[in-house]
């Protein structure tokens, strides 16, 4: 039985996206019955990887409504650090968490929540590369694989995958049980 079954998902992407990072969450959740959307700066264009594996974007992000999600993947690489100067990628993340769904992030994704200023007071981990970038802006950086604060999960690297993604799934699930027995 797919966990997920309906659940809408959203995902950035931009050149120099960790490669892992975004296509184990993306097969994850699609697995398990989600519908994962992959959103870049343009609609239909072929994204390459740190390791040069393709990703094709399924929409622009400035067309996408973020009512329409039930959480956020932020996959790492170097794609944050670009996609985190967008004024519409910072309004979509911080309209998701906003609206206390799902926020999660693994390695240098953390710079995109980060420039949301949605952060400060939550317990959180990255790459020990954006360590001292969180803890400026006011997070709680622990050395752990994955951790779970509230709406927002984290992890560090590629090897904390299958336990980003457990979280997720488990996250996810309680939350759509929760909103359907209400």
């Amino acid at each position: 039985m797919e966990k997920l079954f309906g659940l809408k998902i959203l995902m950035f992407v931009d050149e120099i996206y960790e490669d892992l990072e975004l296509w184990y969450p993306k097969l994850r959740l699609a697995e398990e019955g989600a519908i994962v959307t992959v959103a870049g700066p343009e609609a239909n264009k072929k994204y390459f990887g740190k390791n040069g594996y393709p990703c094709i974007s399924d929409v622009t992000y400035n067309d996408v409504d973020d009512r329409s999600f039930d959480g956020l993947v932020i996959p790492g690489g170097f794609a944050p650090d670009k996609l985190r100067r967008d004024k519409k990628v910072l309004e979509l993340t911080r309209n998701i968490f906003s609206a206390n769904k799902l926020v999660a992030h693994i390695c240098h994704a953390g710079w995109i929540p980060i420039s949301a200023g949605i952060v400060k007071g939550f317990k959180c981990t990255s790459t020990p590369g954006i360590k001292d970038d969180l803890i400026n802006a006011g997070a709680e950086w622990v050395d752990q694989s994955v951790v779970t604060d509230r709406n927002m999960i984290s992890s560090r690297r590629p090897e904390d995958l299958p336990d980003f993604c457990r979280e997720i799934i488990n996250y996810l699930q309680k939350q759509q049980l929760t909103s359907n027995n209400s």
